[in-house]
């Protein structure tokens, strides 16, 4: 009997630990499709807060600068989630299997009681990789179920991730 619901999956860790090469490499091998927190914050309501205080011109540039302002994203996307600490998450997952880069607890917490998603996983490159700051980024391992290690090369990384989701995809 085949199970016709779609996964859905949050893909944690900190800034450049591979969070969005692990949801390539999904939706490249298993047709699972992601969205990135920052992206979406940025098209529903960042850009427009933000692109007169630092003259952005288009979308991508604010969201390429988002580097540079990394509490400021964060305490805006806590903001608007202040009624509903699933509401971005819930947006994202709406038209998504994978949402890809919460940041804060109090959302992390709240989209578990919602159950929200059927897997979280911690992205880890901290042996390569020093941890984000805690202004912009307050989670930690404890709230995921699998940690997938990003702390060798690209190939390694990408095989993990097939033979972990091979086994994954077989309840869908």
């Amino acid at each position: 009997m085949e199970n016709n619901k779609q996964p859905r999956f949050l893909l944690v860790g900190s800034k450049r630990f591979g969070k969005d090469s692990l949801a390539e490499i999904l939706n490249e091998e298993f047709g699972l499709t992601y969205k990135s927190s920052s992206m979406e914050a940025a098209k529903i309501f960042i850009f427009n807060v933000l692109k007169y205080k630092y003259k952005y011109k288009t979308l991508e540039e604010c969201f390429e600068d988002r580097v540079n302002h990394r509490a400021e994203w964060h305490s805006l996307i806590c903001d608007y989630n202040k009624h509903d600490k699933a509401r971005l998450a819930k947006e994202i997952m709406a038209t998504s299997n994978i949402y890809v880069g919460m940041r804060d607890t109090e959302e992390i917490n709240e989209c578990m009681r919602q159950n929200l998603f059927d897997l979280i996983i911690w992205v880890d490159a901290s042996e390569r990789l020093p941890m984000e700051d805690k202004s912009s980024f307050n989670i930690d391992k404890t709230c995921a179920d699998i940690i997938i290690e990003n702390n060798g090369d690209y190939e390694s990384f990408k095989d993990k991730a097939i033979r972990l989701f091979n086994l994954i995809m077989k309840k869908y």
